[in-house]
């Protein structure tokens, strides 16, 4: 609270007057947006404030002016993206009831894409490389993420869920919304609301057809070779493990080497380079995925019966021994020459779904529905499986199918098992 004015002296001039607040307020927004942008393509360990500075015409001394520090401006770009997701959720509150809210949301979602889109709104920071931050930003940004899940889970408070089970859907929610970003621009801007309501609609219902049950069948996994602290295998979990959490940047030799216990030199000893390990992280995950796809297509069955074979046996990896995949998001901080058929790949393992869902269609196992949007939330699905054990405590390679497959396939708010 202010102190009280002495009436008998003249009122104070304001502190500051409101053309230079809006200049402020604009040359920190003008910031943003250029870190935004750097962060998003460079990740938080390959931005610099120079190249900020340059971005918007200032000399990097007058972007400290604003933040002191590189971590300062990333925490303020994820802190943003966190308060646009929560204003969005606060707005769908006001809908009346959860599947109207949950179909609200998903408008609201994909109208602010199509207004980034067409250059109507800046864009938002991806929060790929929110563990990359050190104390104390990081832990802003986490509590602040926190309380974004918390409020979504409310979503869910009326579905009859216990914790686990709401806490895996607000997470598969969530893992949904983020990855719109990843293949929204196959449409054009002024159909993204037409794709919102194609989304909801398969959150809602389902892909089972009318006589389709959830009993998945699990694929064994097949023989692995010996694994030493300095194996092939054992620097590529490594890696792997490393990109997911810090993005490629920050993934480095040091950390990669610290994490199995060895030197760099021994690192050096079994990789030419990092970037040659990572692309090898990239090929042991697609070819995961794409062994998983070929044995479930040799087992037979429905389209509905290979397509849940194909998730739960990939999600139940996610947490197991050989686990995890890389997440999709690691590729936007790719060199451009990875980065490229990175994405061509993941995108066609993506699509390869789209053959189980209408085959599905055809043999009645799957409803009606669009099988291409289709195939991205079940490849966004078993994408963010490789985080689960953040958002629900106690979840085992056993259980996160049931708890966190299955809502997709029947209906985020189908009762529980």
């Amino acid at each position: 609270m202010s102190p009280p004015l002495d009436m008998a002296d003249p009122p104070a001039a304001p502190e500051a007057p409101p053309r230079q607040t809006r200049r402020y307020a604009q040359k920190r927004d003008a910031i943003l947006q250029a870190a935004v942008a750097l962060f998003n393509e460079a990740g938080v360990k390959g931005a610099t404030l120079s190249e900020v500075a340059r971005r918007v015409g200032l000399m990097t001394n007058s972007v400290t002016y604003y933040f002191r520090r590189k971590e300062d401006l990333a925490a303020a770009c994820f802190l943003h993206t966190i308060a646009v997701l929560d204003a969005l959720v606060a707005e769908a509150e006001a809908a009346p009831d959860p599947a109207a809210r949950l179909r609200r949301l998903l408008d609201l979602t994909l109208a602010k894409r199509a207004a980034v889109a067409t250059g109507a709104e800046p864009d938002t920071a991806v929060l790929n490389d929110v563990r990359a931050l050190p104390e104390p930003q990081a832990e802003a940004v986490f509590s602040a993420y926190a309380d974004l899940f918390r409020r979504l889970r409310g979503l869910f408070d009326e579905a009859g869920l216990d914790r686990a089970e709401r806490n895996a859907r607000t997470h598969l929610l969530l893992c949904v919304i983020h990855s719109t970003r990843l293949w929204i621009d196959r449409y054009e801007p002024r159909d993204y609301g037409r794709v919102a309501a194609l989304v909801s609609d398969l959150l809602l219902g389902g892909l089972a057809g009318p006589a389709a049950a959830w009993s998945p069948a699990i694929l064994p996994e097949p023989a692995r070779p010996p694994e030493s602290e300095v194996s092939p295998e054992a620097f590529l979990r490594a890696a792997t493990i490393l990109i997911n959490q810090q993005g490629y940047r920050g993934a480095s030799v040091e950390k990669i080497s610290g994490l199995l216990k060895v030197t760099k030199g021994s690192f050096y000893h079994h990789n030419d380079n990092k970037d040659d390990l990572v692309a090898h992280c990239f090929s042991r995950s697609f070819a995961q995925i794409r062994a998983v796809q070929d044995a479930a297509d040799a087992a037979g069955g429905s389209g509905w019966a290979r397509l849940c074979t194909v998730s739960a046996t990939l999600v139940r990896r996610q947490l197991g021994p050989a686990g995890p995949l890389l997440r999709v998001t690691a590729f936007s901080a790719l060199p451009e020459a990875l980065r490229t058929q990175t994405r061509l790949t993941m995108n066609r393992l993506a699509e390869r779904f789209t053959f189980c869902l209408v085959e599905g269609m055809a043999d009645g196992s799957v409803r009606a529905h669009d099988p291409g949007i289709a195939a991205q939330l079940v490849s966004s699905m078993i994408n963010g499986a490789a985080e689960l054990p953040a958002w629900v405590p106690g979840v085992t390679p056993e259980t996160a199918a049931d708890l966190y497959a299955r809502p997709l396939f029947l209906g985020l708010f189908a009762p529980p098992a």
